[in-house]
């Protein structure tokens, strides 16, 4: 009888970098569009341009949250 092969876990993959669109940003934040592009023009929340598509890292909606509670504790 052959034993199936060992699963190895990788622990040095390359983190998956996710975008999220601005409607995305607007149901997780339960703003509106006006309020979404506010926070991106005036750099609270960071975002990168692809072509006419602004997109947002799901790391950077992560810090901005972090942020802002940050600040209400303060």
């Amino acid at each position: 009888m052959i034993s199936p092969t060992p699963t190895v876990l990788r622990t040095d993959a390359t983190p998956v970098l996710d975008l999220l669109t601005v409607p995305q940003v607007m149901v997780r934040l339960q703003l509106g569009r006006s309020a979404v592009y506010d926070l991106l023009r005036t750099g609270q929340l960071a975002s990168i341009t692809l072509g006419r598509a602004r997109r947002i890292p799901t790391h950077a909606l992560t810090d901005f949250i972090r942020t802002r509670l940050e600040q209400e504790a303060a």
